[in-house]
């Protein structure tokens, strides 16, 4: 009986020599895969937010001087996040893991050895039941999940200081490309209280109310339209909205002159341009229908 245990000793020593190294460096590489999710993550919603703002530029919603703001106030936040999840990342303790480990190597054999004794031999384990799942759809969801938890972050972050405009703009502006559009309404209602005489966050207050009150334009989205042109009677974004908004009221020949104006603004032949250029001929063949 002595020799049996003593093989059993053994065994589990040499069994143990096998399983803890591995172990031990997957807790690390899991670290480093989980790091790595949560940069790409938030890397993934500022390259959204200056592509959006590069294509404003480019079609004349924004001016060059509103653009290099923006994308400076971007840019500082990206740099500001990576150095907190690098921060992080050297402060973080394998300890955790490590105790783990520890406490399997002594308890594995203990609980065979009672098991053992207990049932005095192996019946036959169920097999483990694992589904793979596809690796990129995975790496998706798991992706758009961190982006999710990094928004949800920055909107805790800005319950402690509700006073940072440039903040409650990012989390306006990402809560309405993951199309979320009442609580972007919220976030902008913070900004424009914030900034007052930025016409372009009152058009894009106005597009998420509209957006969430079924792409309607009548109503509150129309006043925070009619701000933005008070503001800046020549703002892209508000011209644009007002020209649909008087559509959608049928008052075709406003429409196209709020179109017009716009048309008279952005590059010709640019995607703006040919939108618009569809939208007035639509509102004139209405229009004469009449």
């Amino acid at each position: 009986m002595i020799l049996f245990w003593m093989i059993c000793a053994v065994l589990i020593i040499i069994a143990l020599a096998f399983i803890l190294p591995p172990l031990l460096q997957r807790s690390n590489a899991t670290e480093v895969a989980d790091d790595r999710e949560r940069r790409e993550a938030n890397i993934a919603i500022y390259r959204d937010q200056l592509s959006e703002l590069e294509t404003d530029l480019r079609n004349g919603i924004v001016s060059q001087q509103q653009y290099d703001q923006d994308r400076d106030e971007i840019e500082r936040r990206l740099l500001d996040d990576v150095k907190l999840s690098e921060g992080s990342k050297l402060t973080r303790s394998a300890t955790g893991s490590r105790n783990l480990v520890y406490v399997l190597s002594i308890g594995l054999p203990l609980i065979a050895v009672l098991f053992y004794l207990k049932v005095g031999e192996l019946k036959g384990l169920s097999p483990l039941q694992t589904e793979r799942t596809n690796v990129s759809g995975t790496a998706t969801e798991r992706s758009q999940q961190q982006i999710e938890a990094n928004v949800s972050a920055l909107a805790e972050r800005l319950k402690a200081n509700p006073s940072d405009s440039q903040g409650w703009i990012m989390l306006a502006r990402s809560y309405n490309s993951m199309e979320r559009f009442g609580e972007a309404a919220g976030a902008y209602a913070k900004a424009t209280e914030l900034l007052p005489n930025n016409a372009d966050l009152w058009a894009e207050y106005a597009f998420v109310s509209a957006m969430a009150n079924d792409r309607r334009l009548e109503g509150q989205p129309t006043e925070l339209i009619n701000k933005a042109l008070k503001i800046d009677p020549e703002n892209l974004k508000a011209l644009q909205l007002a020209g649909n908004a008087a559509f959608q009221r049928k008052d075709y020949k406003q429409a196209i002159d709020y179109w017009s104006r716009v048309l008279k603004k952005v590059p010709p032949k640019s995607e703006v341009a040919e939108s618009i250029q569809q939208r007035i001929d639509e509102a004139k063949s209405l229009s004469n229908t009449k």
